[in-house]
């Protein structure tokens, strides 16, 4: 049986800081989300350089050194807010939903707050 991978509170797309390593205090947007390795790709965040090869496959590929993000612990940074960081908090809030019937039902949907102002994410 596959194993589901656990749920994380950082998105693509939110803005978050570096609180710890070598690039702390860096502030950029979340590219990627590795939720199996509880990782995240932040542009402009822990970049690396890689060295590639000329491949004759007739890609038109051309050697040299490519400069990329790496991936970043989930835990290294924290989602900004207005002008601070804040952590998480998930909230349900009641809802009203329409069927392709047209009846409606009442259900929950899970919402992200933020821990310092209360309000929704």
């Amino acid at each position: 049986m596959a194993k589901k991978a656990p749920s994380m509170n950082i998105k693509k797309g939110d803005t978050v800081k570096v609180i710890a390593g070598k690039d702390k205090g860096a502030t950029g947007k979340v590219i990627k989300v590795l939720r199996e390795d509880h990782r995240v790709i932040v542009e402009g965040v822990n970049r690396i350089k890689r060295h590639t090869k000329v491949v004759n496959d007739g890609s038109g590929s051309t050697g040299g050194i490519i400069t990329a993000e790496a991936p970043i612990h989930v835990s290294n940074v924290m989602l900004v807010e207005g002008d601070g960081v804040t952590r998480v908090a998930f909230r349900r809030d009641d809802v009203t939903k329409r069927r392709a019937d047209g009846s409606t039902y009442a259900a929950q949907r899970s919402v992200r707050v933020s821990r310092t102002t209360g309000k929704e994410i």
